[in-house]
């Protein structure tokens, strides 16, 4: 599934970094440390379901987020919704929930990189 998305992807003119994740190496978001490859991202799309994690992909996101507050998400979870799965505040995702057509996705990449948000600023006293 993730091969037909990427090619639909990179038919449309988007760049695309497959990573494997957590499932199958060794992740370095896992460890709260940050990713070369999410380094040079614009959006984040992970299907919840790949992430290979007991909790359901939680941790991966969470930790992204933590990591990464200024790239968007976008989750695909093919027939469920998920409960933890926050849509306002500092985890905030841009779910997609069913299936994944081209469109959908398109659609979902295109509101997240609207919404994209600016890294915090520190504050000037």
């Amino acid at each position: 599934m993730a091969d037909l998305e990427t090619d639909e992807l990179r038919s449309r003119g988007y760049e695309v970094e497959q990573c494997w994740g957590p499932k199958y190496t060794s992740c370095p978001v896992m460890r709260g440390e940050k990713c070369a490859a999410a380094d040079r991202a614009d959006v984040f799309v992970y299907d919840v379901f790949s992430t290979g994690e007991t909790d359901g992909g939680r941790s991966l996101i969470s930790g992204l987020r933590d990591l990464y507050p200024h790239t968007p998400v976008v989750l695909t979870a093919p027939g469920m919704e998920l409960e933890w799965v926050e849509i306002e505040g500092p985890h905030r995702v841009i779910p997609l929930v069913g299936p994944p057509t081209s469109a959908r996705l398109l659609e979902a990449i295109d509101q997240a990189l609207a919404t994209e948000r600016e890294p915090v600023q520190p504050a000037t006293l």
